[in-house]
């Protein structure tokens, strides 16, 4: 089972930043990443992607947040990193790191962090 260890979050007032990190790791097996990203939710709402990066280079950003939100990944510590800045209250959800993954043992998946929460308040 590849685990995904989130980072960061917490309250910030709006026009903030912060940066939220994940880390995926496995044990007694080997694995791939072809995509890391970050999904939101928030209350009553469905959960939406943010931001992800797939090998090779390629990102993708939520329209809401293109502009402010950067995502970057470090594939030797098989790590992502989402750079929040100009956050605004609609910001304001559960953040999850997301990876699918292949596995020498399960094949290919999707992977989920526990959610860490973003709050933007004054």
């Amino acid at each position: 089972q590849v685990q995904l260890v989130e980072s960061g979050g917490g309250l910030v007032q709006p026009g903030g930043s912060l940066r939220l990190s994940c880390a995926a790791s496995g044990r007694g097996f080997s694995f791939s990443i072809y995509s890391m990203g970050w999904y939101r939710q928030a209350p009553g709402k469905q959960r939406e992607l943010v931001a992800s990066a797939i090998s090779g280079g390629t990102t993708n950003y939520a329209d809401s947040v293109k502009g402010r939100f950067t995502i970057s990944r470090d594939n030797d510590k098989r790590s992502a990193e989402l750079r929040m800045i100009s956050l605004k209250p609609e910001d304001t959800a559960v953040y999850y790191c997301h990876a699918a993954v292949v596995t020498t043992i399960n094949g290919p998946g999707d992977y989920w962090g526990q959610g860490t929460q973003v709050t933007v308040s004054s």
